[in-house]
């Protein structure tokens, strides 16, 4: 047994934490007397959730600056819940009927948020849907009345969103092009696109649904677009007027894509499916999550992982690891699935759900040697859509979304677990002889929470600042 999964075991000892030890390819499960046993695929692994708030419906969640507050997509709005208290998540209030001004009446599905300081992103619908397209902006600063303060009706369905306090960055996939949409919400116009039309007129030649918009993460006036099958890009949006190419990351080129026989089963199977993008606090480090499923007899399809990049220069970006996905016995759309979803890269962690999978912390202190630092799953009654930081916890949100499931949507809350952080040099600490020191986590009680929460607060607020 390594020597910093020992500390980390000590450090959890008397806590009743349960911590799922291992690397990224083995999936154990603590025992009894502390050995692991290799983990059924119906079998929940790690610490139990603290706390479960159930609910109709669950989509995206994200949370609160100050980590106190998510907000959970509901397809017919948007619910606020309280986190204050992790093992008991409480339901604030629910905003329905967005766009209900429209003729074509409110928007019936809403699947994607995204929080700046104090305002909150509210778009849909994700898929073909009866009723308005567009998005909603709250001021969310009393999160007992949320305040609408802008609304634009819009003629493209919208999967994905980001924001950053003015601009909405949108997945406009019913356009040509499946461009990256921006709009002014103070201007509620809108204002600049970019596709992969841009990049090369050889895209043209590639079936569109080979290449969709699936995800946009923005910050730092850059954009990180995940166009499925297309790869992964980053363009320039700090003229959101005139958005320029900075670099691909990964992708097959055009030529092969436009020769491929069976678009149906290449979008549905590895090794494309760039589904999920995101980038840590210093945009150093890139996260691209894949979504695929097993569709023939050949067993060439089956799940995807998380790939982790070194993007400090994005000309240039370098594949550090791969985050495996856990283990399935049915991986067709429509039996027990485990590939990545939705996820978050942050204070060295990763924060990920796998649908019927469960939810995953991983320590990214040395990224080219991710160290699983949490692992929860429990196939019959979950289905995690995301993962998410919050105060002294991490949140998750089950849907009954995905095909082949039957569960009882919910928000789940769970302890942060400790991860090691680098000592610096001449601090004087002595308790690992590798120069590293066990970080803060836990249940989320105490002053070790509290410390937790206010960096929290802090990096969150820098980053999602207006």
């Amino acid at each position: 047994m390594r020597r910093r999964t020992v500390l980390r075991r000590l450090a959890l000892a008397g806590t009743g934490i349960g911590l799922a030890t291992g690397t990224t390819h083995g999936h154990p499960t603590p025992t009894g007397d502390g050995t692991a046993e290799p983990a059924a695929a119906d079998t929940p692994t790690g610490g139990d959730p603290l706390g479960v708030l159930e609910m109709e419906t669950v989509y995206e969640v994200v949370t609160s600056p100050d980590g106190h507050t998510a907000y959970v997509a509901t397809g017919d709005g948007i619910a606020l819940v309280d986190l204050v208290a992790p093992t008991s998540p409480r339901l604030i209030g629910r905003q329905t009927g967005l766009l209900a001004e429209s003729d074509d009446g409110p928007i019936q599905r809403v699947q994607d948020l995204a929080v700046s300081g104090s305002r909150l992103l509210a778009a849909g619908p994700a898929h073909p849907a009866d009723g308005a397209h567009g998005v909603v902006v709250f001021d969310v600063s009393d999160r007992q009345e949320p305040t609408r303060i802008a609304g634009l009706e819009l003629d493209t369905r919208i999967h994905n969103c980001h924001f950053d306090g003015r601009y909405a960055y949108l997945t406009a996939n019913n356009r040509d092009g499946n461009p990256l949409l921006v709009v002014d919400t103070e201007t509620e116009q809108e204002v600049g696109e970019w596709s992969l039309l841009d990049a090369g007129d050889a895209w043209h030649d590639v079936p569109t649904s080979l290449w969709p918009l699936h995800d946009v993460w923005v910050q730092d006036d850059r954009a990180y677009l995940a166009y499925w099958d297309g790869g992964t890009w980053i363009v320039d949006v700090s003229d959101p007027t005139d958005i320029s190419l900075v670099a691909k990351v990964r992708g097959r080129d055009p030529e092969t894509l436009a020769a491929i026989e069976d678009p149906g089963t290449e979008r549905s199977e590895p090794p494309g499916n760039d589904h999920f993008v995101t980038v840590d606090e210093g945009a150093s480090l890139l996260g691209v999550g894949g979504e695929s499923w097993d569709l023939g007899d050949d067993d060439s399809g089956g799940p995807s992982g998380i790939e982790l990049y070194d993007i400090s220069d994005p000309a240039d970006a370098e594949l550090l690891s791969t985050l495996d996905p856990p283990p399935t016995s049915d991986p067709s759309p429509g039996g027990i699935l485990t590939t990545a979803h939705n996820f978050e890269l942050t204070a060295d962690r990763c924060y990920s759900a796998w649908y019927n999978g469960g939810v995953r912390v991983h320590d990214l202190t040395d990224p080219t040697a991710p160290d699983l630092a949490f692992e929860w799953r429990d196939t019959e009654s979950t289905s995690f859509w995301t993962a998410q930081r919050a105060a002294g916890c991490f949140v998750a949100g089950s849907t009954n979304a995905s095909q082949g499931t039957e569960v009882q949507p919910g928000l789940y809350t769970f302890p942060d677990p400790q991860i090691r952080t680098p000592t610096p040099e001449g601090s004087g600490t002595d308790d690992a002889a590798d120069g590293t020191s066990l970080g803060v986590g836990g249940p989320g009680f105490g002053v070790g929470s509290a410390v937790a929460a206010v960096g929290l607060a802090a990096w969150r607020a820098r980053r999602r600042r207006d």
